[in-house]
């Protein structure tokens, strides 16, 4: 089974969104084995965001220091998933990074609207909700850095007890 980290951003925790976030990756078959709430540091966002993605390296210094600030505005909420090619379906799932591109359908299709334009005009980050892993290197590097092995959990879903007394 493949493991992915999810990022519920601020403005997704600040709509209270993220329930409704989390009940469509469980009906979609993938299992929670990691969550908690934080407010991590800028240290901690610079390790992700340009250690791990390259985000400054990539984007630029400027978009990195807004979407480190916005990132910073409230907390989060960090969540591990598992299943089979997770890394894939919660891409898919998630939909494109601009809110105004994303398919309806998607969590940025459903539960965001706003533009970089906007957001560039504003002077601020991009709200759109979630942050997902982009492959699976970078969510084993994601995963590592937000969460400690204590912290994840192995059990078996109500479904798969089903399928092993069918058996």
């Amino acid at each position: 089974m493949e493991r992915t980290l999810v990022l519920l951003k601020p403005d997704a925790v600040q709509r209270a969104i993220a329930g409704e976030i989390l009940t469509r990756f469980e009906r979609a078959g993938l299992k929670l084995i990691g969550l908690k709430m934080v407010r991590p540091e800028e240290t901690h966002y610079h390790h992700h965001y340009e250690g791990i993605g390259k985000l400054a390296s990539r984007r630029g210094e400027k978009v990195y220091k807004r979407n480190t600030e916005f990132m910073m505005s409230g907390p989060v909420i960090a969540v591990v998933l598992e299943g089979v090619e997770a890394v894939e379906l919660v891409r898919k799932m998630v939909g494109d990074t601009e809110p105004k591109s994303a398919q309806p359908g998607t969590i940025r299709g459903d539960y965001a609207h706003t533009t970089i334009a906007h957001a560039n005009a504003k002077g601020g980050g991009l709200p759109n909700v979630i942050h997902a892993s982009a492959d699976s290197e970078e969510a084993k590097q994601e995963i590592a850095h937000w969460f400690s092995p204590e912290e994840l959990f192995e059990y078996k879903t109500a479904h798969e007890y089903l399928t092993l007394q069918s058996e």
